[in-house]
C-alpha cells in the first residue's frame, strides 16, 4: 500500500504526493492509502478524484511502528551529488534517524551559496524513500557542519570511523555500549578524515573504531553501519524474546511442581 507524509495535523498532502496519486499510481474511488503524521499512521480510503485534487477519509489508526529503537546520526563527508543521493535514499531505507553533511579538509565537494536549495532537494529524497520502506519519520538533513562544529555535539555514543584504528571494531563499541539511544558516527571522505581531524574528534568523545581490514567507499560505508546496527538490533530482539520464553517456562514449571507437591 503506498504511503504519503502529511504536511499538516489536518491529514492534507502535498500537490505534489496528488499528482502521484493521480497520475502515477493513477487510483481510483475506493482504494486505500497509508498518511504518516507525528509517526502515526492512518489508513484512509480515497472518496473523490479528480484531475488534481484527491479527497479522502480515515478510516483506522494502524498501530505499527517500523522505527529502529536507536537513533542513529550518520555525519558523512560531502562527496559528488551522485554518490550523496544514493547514501541518503540507502541509509532511509535501512532505518537511519537524520543526516548531518560534513565540510572536512579532505572533501572535494563545496557548496557556496546553494545550501538551502540543497538541502530541499536532499531532504526530498529521503522523504521519497521513507515513503517507499513504510517508515514512520522521513530523515532530515540537519545542515552542512565542519569538523569543529561536528565535533561539540551531544550524543551518547560517538563515533568516528578510522583508517589508523585497528584494535577497535565497530561492532565491539555497538556490542559493549551501554544507554546508547542516540548515536552519531563520522564517516570521512575518499582518502579519510586527517590525523588533526580525527584528534579533535576523538578530544571530544569520539571513539575511533575501524570496520575492518577492507577500505571501503564513502558511499558504501553509511550502508555497511546501518546494516551492522539493523543486525545488532535484531539479534538484541532475539535474545530478550529468549529470556522472555524462559522466564514463562520457569513459572509453568514452578506451578506444576506446586500442584505436585500438594497432590501427593
Amino acid at each position: 500500500m503506498q504511503r504519503y507524509f502529511a504536511v499538516d495535523k489536518d491529514l492534507n498532502i502535498s500537490d505534489k504526493d496528488k499528482h502521484h496519486i493521480i497520475n502515477v499510481m493513477r487510483m481510483k474511488i475506493n482504494d486505500k492509502i497509508e498518511i504518516v503524521y507525528d509517526e502515526k499512521v492512518y489508513l484512509c480510503e480515497i472518496n473523490d478524484i479528480s484531475k488534481k485534487d484527491v479527497s479522502y477519509s480515515v478510516k483506522d489508526i494502524i498501530d505499527v511502528n517500523n522505527e529502529l529503537p536507536v537513533k542513529v546520526t550518520i555525519a558523512v563527508s560531502l562527496v559528488n551529488e551522485k554518490k550523496l543521493d544514493f547514501i541518503l535514499q540507502k541509509c532511509t531505507e535501512l532505518g537511519i534517524y537524520d543526516f548531518i553533511l560534513v565540510s572536512s579538509d579532505r572533501s572535494k565537494i563545496k557548496i557556496d551559496g546553494k545550501e538551502n536549495k540543497k538541502i530541499d532537494r536532499w531532504n526530498t529524497i529521503t522523504k521519497e524513500a521513507a515513503e517507499q520502506s513504510h517508515r514512520n519519520i522521513k530523515p532530515i538533513i540537519k545542515g552542512i557542519m565542519p569538523i569543529d562544529e561536528v565535533s561539540k555535539l551531544d550524543y551518547d555514543l560517538k563515533l568516528t570511523c578510522s583508517t589508523k584504528e585497528n584494535e577497535k571494531t565497530i561492532k565491539n563499541v555497538l556490542q559493549n555500549s551501554t544507554n546508547c539511544d542516540r548515536i552519531i558516527i563520522v564517516v570521512g571522505p575518499e582518502g579519510g578524515l586527517t590525523i588533526s581531524e580525527e584528534e579533535k574528534l576523538e578530544k571530544n568523545g569520539f571513539i575511533p573504531v575501524t570496520l575492518g581490514n577492507l577500505i571501503l567507499r564513502t558511499e558504501t560505508v553509511p550502508m555497511y553501519i546501518m546494516s551492522l546496527i539493523n543486525y545488532e538490533v535484531a539479534l538484541w530482539k532475539i535474545w530478550v524474546q529468549y529470556y522472555l520464553n524462559f522466564q514463562i517456562w520457569i513459572k509453568v514449571v514452578k506451578y506444576y511442581y506446586f500442584w505436585l507437591y500438594l497432590y501427593f
